[in-house]
């Protein structure tokens, strides 16, 4: 009897402790930040986010800039004090705030990243803060990897957390079947993978030093 009790309270732990790793799992959100009409970043954002629920480490979220349609930054109060006036605004803090990391999807325009994702990043702040970020480039031969480096100095300013791995697609319009999903590679997985890892080693560590903005 001894025995049977031990066994059955050690399934119930094991299932307990299943059941609190997916209510504290960390919301990531994947960002797509293009905005054009017939863009194709989706299929990108679309693998990420198979990935990421694969890997199993989060709750996945879609945040797409070209739904979430920010006018150009009306705000008359600096994002820091988070006095914001329009509905807009409000919306947009409540759903960045509740994320605790990030993938941002983005192409390459001009040697840097789309004029819509900067400005979604610069309406707020407090929400960004303290949060790990994954960047998922694409485009041609460049692989959009100059986005990223123009990218990462205006995410230091939020005080993100941008992590090394990442993963760059090049000439990515080769890559996008006919059902418009890019092609699978095991290459690239692997790689969306080390930096989701990553992702949510840091977004666990990160996770106290947030409540210095409650």
């Amino acid at each position: 009897m001894a025995g049977k009790l031990s066994i059955a309270t050690s399934e119930f732990n094991q299932l307990m402790s299943k059941e609190e790793e997916a209510v504290t799992q960390p919301i990531l959100q994947v960002i797509l930040a293009s905005t054009r009409p017939d863009r194709r970043g989706g299929a990108v954002a679309n693998w990420i986010q198979r990935v990421a629920k694969e890997h199993a480490g989060f709750g996945v979220e879609e945040v797409d800039l070209a739904q979430v349609a920010l006018p150009l930054l009306d705000e008359p109060f600096h994002p820091r004090l988070q006095q914001y006036t329009k509905g807009h605004t409000k919306e947009w803090s409540a759903t960045v705030d509740r994320a605790d990391a990030f993938v941002i999807v983005l192409p390459e325009y001009n040697h840097s990243f789309p004029a819509a994702l900067k400005n979604a990043l610069d309406y707020l702040f407090v929400e960004w803060a303290d949060k790990p970020v994954g960047l998922v480039s694409y485009g041609g031969i460049s692989a959009g990897l100059r986005s990223v480096a123009a990218l990462k100095p205006v995410l230091a300013a939020l005080r993100m957390i941008p992590v090394l791995e990442g993963v760059s697609i090049s000439n990515f319009g080769e890559l996008i079947t006919e059902d418009g999903e890019l092609r699978d590679d095991a290459g690239r997985d692997a790689a969306g993978i080390l930096m989701l890892d990553e992702i949510a080693r840091l977004a666990k560590v990160l996770m106290p030093l947030r409540t210095r903005f409650a």
